[in-house]
């Protein structure tokens, strides 16, 4: 069975002559081949330096506040301040867009990313880290919203397993990251500085498999024409007619809350589970370990969620499969954080599935690709303003409740709304049915 969701183009637009799905590149021909080839390779380093720069700060965040002298609230803020760029810069993701290529953005986007990691290490202060930190925000926050318009644009028939692609290379990224950071530190004299700056490489090694795509601008102007991406014939809406406001889309707003509650719950155990487990008793390194585990469970289910929620009319039995791992996970941490620890680290790591789970959704609530662009900028931005006082409201509560029991029950608690918006997100419907 073919994994294209049945959301897209209609079987009878496909070209019947193409033998291939075409890329929209300029010279097309053998540099179109070129490009499927080299695209795939740019979204598996792209995806691995999603999330480093966040779950390597998890993973020494006692140490940073330490030498930083921040307090518990100011280290709920830094831990905030990734939702926060992701929202404020996520949204100028289409006008970049339009404007360069997504192509072009996305290897902007990496650029940022290297010099936020390699700049952060020199921080004397709270205000200079937060500001480097925000640079490779930036870049991540960009990437984030393009991804999944990519994989629209230059696989439009393969959105399921190009989207479980890089899923798995973030899942990984992060997972490493988490799991080295702290034995690379020590192995490097026990500076942190050294060991949040060294993944600054790997973000510099991202950047070389998009700079051959930097002139590659002509399939963006395509799709904000309407086209759907891969250059057939358009979908919907209709030639002239006016897309509709994503504020007046349930399914886009249902999305949207899905993706910022998955988000909260993501963000909020990159930034605190590893404090968690340490307040447990459990060794630094060891809670670094479990905080990989997390992670790592995404590599493997990243890859198969996408592909089976194509295969389905309606994904909220995957969603409710999720969020009822999250519920387990929960209340074991805080029935016996130490005692249970590499159990829960595997089911909430499980739960954080629901991020490929939410990108997929994305793909195939739109049939076109100038609504992936618009869905994915919606989605993505109104979700991270959604998720940004979680971590921070997690911080404040560690800090004048005296322990972890308040946080982790309202960790549990937003799993219930997370699975009813996104069982209605994930209803067998796209924006241009709402039109």
């Amino acid at each position: 069975m073919s994994d294209e969701p049945k959301t897209l183009e209609p079987a009878v637009t496909r070209p019947v002559s193409t033998p291939e799905p075409p890329t929209p590149t300029p010279d097309g021909g053998r540099a179109a081949r070129w490009a499927l080839v080299l695209v795939p390779v740019g979204l598996v380093l792209a995806a691995l330096n999603l999330r480093p720069a966040i779950t390597s700060l998890g993973a020494l965040l006692e140490e940073v506040s330490a030498d930083l002298h921040m307090s518990g609230t100011v280290a709920g803020v830094l831990t905030s301040v990734p939702p926060l760029c992701f929202a404020a810069f996520g949204i100028t993701a289409p006008r970049l867009a339009r404007r360069f290529g997504p192509a072009a953005v996305v290897c902007a986007g990496m650029a940022a990313i290297c010099a936020g990691l390699l700049l952060r290490p020199f921080a004397t202060g709270t205000a200079a880290f937060l500001a480097a930190s925000a640079l490779a925000l930036m870049g991540i926050a960009v990437s984030n919203v393009l991804m999944p318009v990519i994989v629209k644009r230059y696989f439009p028939d393969r959105i399921g397993s190009m989207t479980g692609l890089y899923s798995m290379a973030l899942a990984l990224g992060t997972s490493l990251a988490a799991a080295l950071t702290v034995p690379m530190t020590d192995a490097l004299g026990g500076d942190w500085r050294i060991g949040l700056g060294v993944w600054g490489a790997l973000a510099a090694l991202a950047v070389l498999p998009w700079l051959p795509l930097l002139r590659d601008r002509t399939g963006a102007a395509r799709t904000e024409r309407g086209a759907p991406a891969g250059g057939s014939a358009p979908a919907a809406p209709a030639a002239g007619a006016a897309p509709r406001p994503m504020v007046r889309s349930r399914t886009a707003w249902a999305l949207a809350c899905f993706f910022g509650l998955q988000a909260t719950g993501a963000y909020i155990t990159m930034g605190w589970m590893p404090q968690i487990f340490r307040d447990a008793g459990v060794p630094a390194s060891t809670a670094g370990v479990l905080l990989a585990v997390t992670m790592v469970m995404g590599v493997p289910l990243a890859f198969v969620i996408p592909r089976l929620a194509t295969r389905m009319r309606n994904q909220a039995p995957i969603v409710i499969a999720l969020g009822s791992c999250g519920l387990v996970g929960y209340t074991g941490l805080f029935l016996a954080p130490a005692g249970g620890a590499w159990a829960w680290a595997v089911l909430l790591g499980i739960s954080n599935c629901a991020f490929p789970l939410a990108l997929t959704m994305i793909g195939m609530r739109s049939r076109t690709g100038a609504g992936v662009v618009r869905l994915s900028a919606f989605a993505q931005s109104v979700g991270y303003l959604i998720s940004i006082p979680g971590p921070l409201l997690v911080g404040v509560l560690y800090q004048h409740s005296g322990g972890w029991g308040v946080p982790i029950a309202l960790m549990g608690g937003l799993m219930v709304p997370q699975m009813i918006v996104g069982s209605l997100a994930g209803r067998d419907r796209t924006i241009e049915d709402e039109s």
